[in-house]
């Protein structure tokens, strides 16, 4: 049987719960169709490059599927209906990487790497410098004593 991989990205509104029972759904049409679902990954909340349907982020899930084509219309006109998934692409592969996707080795990458001492701190904007107090010696922003307002308006008569 051909090899599909799926993903669709799903509005950040809906828990990783609700994710995950759509691509429950998902898999129940390939078994219907005669096929089976090899590889699920669910890539989580991510950034989006831009509004997708008022949103700017959205839960991602890669499926590996093996069925026929037969079975991937119904597939993917169940996914154009859930209100809850943006987008979805399916494309055919010659082959289902078992090891982790470039997505979830990537997270690994960044959580192993070290957050060690980076080098001192650039001086603030202008070169004004981090953590100096301000002082605004400006008059407009020193308060006045009440003796110097005269009169309801603050205005000598």
């Amino acid at each position: 049987m051909p090899l599909y991989e799926c993903v669709f990205i799903a509005r950040n509104d809906i828990t990783q719960q609700q994710v995950e029972a759509i691509a429950e759904q998902v898999a129940t049409l390939i078994a219907e169709g005669g096929g089976e679902v090899k590889k699920r990954e669910y890539w989580g909340l991510r950034g989006l490059a831009y509004k997708v349907k008022k949103n700017r982020k959205a839960h991602y899930m890669l499926l590996g599927i093996d069925a026929p084509g037969t079975a991937l219309p119904e597939v993917e006109r169940q996914l154009g209906l859930n209100e809850d998934v943006l987008r979805s692409l399916t494309i055919r592969v010659e082959e289902l990487d078992e090891a982790p996707s470039a997505v979830l080795a990537k997270r690994g990458d960044d959580r192993e790497r070290d957050r060690g001492f980076r080098g001192p701190r650039p001086a603030g904007r202008f070169g004004s410098g981090r953590g100096r107090e301000r002082s605004d010696d400006r008059e407009e922003f020193r308060a006045r004593p009440r003796d110097d307002m005269d009169g309801p308006g603050g205005m000598e008569e």
